[in-house]
């Protein structure tokens, strides 16, 4: 079975964020997002269906979360879960230095018969 590391085959020129889908089945889905001062297009939120796990592996970030709004500056080692459908945006990643995501998707399965709202 091969080795991957998260760190290999960056490329050095990042016009664009980088989002690979690394494992998943029809309920998770595991990505790494590579960021190098990338950040949300002013005015867009993500409002996604499911669950987001989110590592911060190397560099800084600042996510803008609404409903409640709160913003949170990430470095190396921090992690959250995104509640599904919690709108949220990446305010801004480091200019200089890779930034570095794994992220996990997984099916928001509260459903109607549980009970729970969403934020």
């Amino acid at each position: 079975m091969p080795r991957h590391n998260l760190k290999d085959a960056i490329p050095a020129l990042l016009p664009e964020e980088l989002i690979q889908t690394l494992a998943g089945n029809g309920g998770v889905r595991i990505e790494r997002i590579v960021s190098r001062g990338h950040g949300s297009p002013a005015g867009f939120w993500y409002d996604q269906p499911e669950h987001e796990f989110v590592l911060l592996v190397a560099g800084a970030a600042e996510l803008e979360l609404a409903a409640p709004s709160e913003r949170l500056q990430l470095g190396p080692g921090d992690y959250l879960t995104i509640a599904a459908h919690r709108r949220h945006r990446v305010n801004w990643t480091h200019p200089e230095q890779d930034t570095l995501w794994l992220a996990v998707f997984f099916a928001d399965d509260s459903g109607p018969a549980s009970g729970r709202s969403g934020a």
